[in-house]
């Protein structure tokens, strides 16, 4: 292929840069800038008028950030928190409200959480006391680890794939050597999250088990996608899991943050499911670990899939015909 004349060449670096960062950007900061509470579901328990009385304080101090759900008292508003169906319950009894938090679902939700209790507080003229009924680990309170560990692990799965997809032939060879990569990777985040840095709390061959299946599910596609279309595919994938499914991710706050529907879209890919899965197995007893379960199983599925249909192509595909043997000199 010929080189491009230096003049072309000159415009075409500037330009390639300026979308390339114009992309990069628009995928991490605009979700970072633009997240903010909205439709968080928090439950309230108490007396009715109690419970209309904080909705509209709630409504007046931060318009449609909460999705207040009415439940019949503390029991139930815990156990709410428990199943992961609430972020938190604020509670109204005789000697006012009290706010019930749960920083291990979301040390940043928790954060805005304790301000609300601090406007109810100032609204009623009285301190209201927050309990955080599932803290985040001492050793991480702030949530930095896991927070930190959405991008590696959407590169262990890029990175796997990339490599595989090089140095081994054959399919199953392939898928094979992607699942044994995907549980060393397990084991690793497993140790250094878990053993080492204790940002998560369930055990250690849970641990594992969680994070291999999502690197799996990452590596497996893009396994199927360079199968089908070759390096554009592999190449599309791991843009697609870095500038989308990393920022998606949920891990650095919580999917209810993101803008409009971006939540639900992250916990449709591997990064965004790998983290609920954490935070369900390491503090919730796997309460609401289903659809992220689910979703990752699914990914895998189509991975495995892409991998089949790769493999049928390859078996219509008449193989190129031979190149003819040299004719032997005649001898004289």
């Amino acid at each position: 292929m010929p080189a491009a004349p230096p003049a072309r060449a000159g415009l075409a670096v500037p330009v390639a840069v300026a979308a390339l960062l114009a992309v990069v950007l628009t995928a991490f900061a605009w979700f970072a800038v633009r997240s903010a509470p909205h439709d968080l579901p928090l439950a309230v328990a108490g007396p009715a008028p109690a419970v209309t009385q904080v909705e509209t304080a709630l409504d007046t101090a931060a318009p449609g950030a909460f999705a207040v759900r009415p439940v019949d008292d503390e029991t139930a508003a815990r156990a709410a928190i428990a199943d992961r169906e609430v972020y938190g319950a604020v509670v109204v009894g005789p000697s006012g409200p009290r706010l019930l938090v749960a920083s291990a679902a979301s040390p940043t939700v928790a954060a805005s959480l304790r301000q609300v209790a601090a406007g109810l507080g100032a609204t009623t003229g009285t301190t209201v006391p927050v309990e955080d009924v599932v803290p985040a680990p001492e050793a991480d309170p702030r949530g930095a680890g896991l927070a930190a560990a959405a991008l590696p692990l959407a590169i262990g799965g890029i990175l796997t794939a990339a490599l595989t997809s090089r140095l081994v032939r054959g399919r199953l060879r392939r898928a094979a050597t992607a699942l044994a990569a995907a549980l060393a990777g397990g084991m690793v985040t497993a140790t250094v999250l878990g053993s080492w840095l204790g940002s998560v709390e369930a055990g250690w061959w849970t641990t594992t088990g969680v994070v291999a299946l999502g690197i799996a599910a990452t590596a497996l596609v893009l396994l199927g996608l360079h199968d089908l279309l070759g390096t554009p595919g592999l190449a599309l994938g791991a843009a697609t899991t870095v500038l989308l499914g990393n920022p998606l991710s949920g891990l650095a706050g919580a999917p209810d943050l993101l803008p409009g529907a971006w939540g639900a879209v992250g916990q449709w890919m591997p990064p965004g499911a790998t983290g609920t899965l954490l935070r369900a197995t390491s503090w919730f007893d796997g309460a609401g670990a289903g659809p992220a379960l689910l979703t990752l199983a699914v990914w895998c599925a189509a991975g495995l899939t892409l991998l089949g249909l790769g493999a049928a192509r390859a078996r219509r595909v008449p193989p190129a015909p031979a190149a003819p043997a040299p004719r032997e000199p005649a001898l004289v």
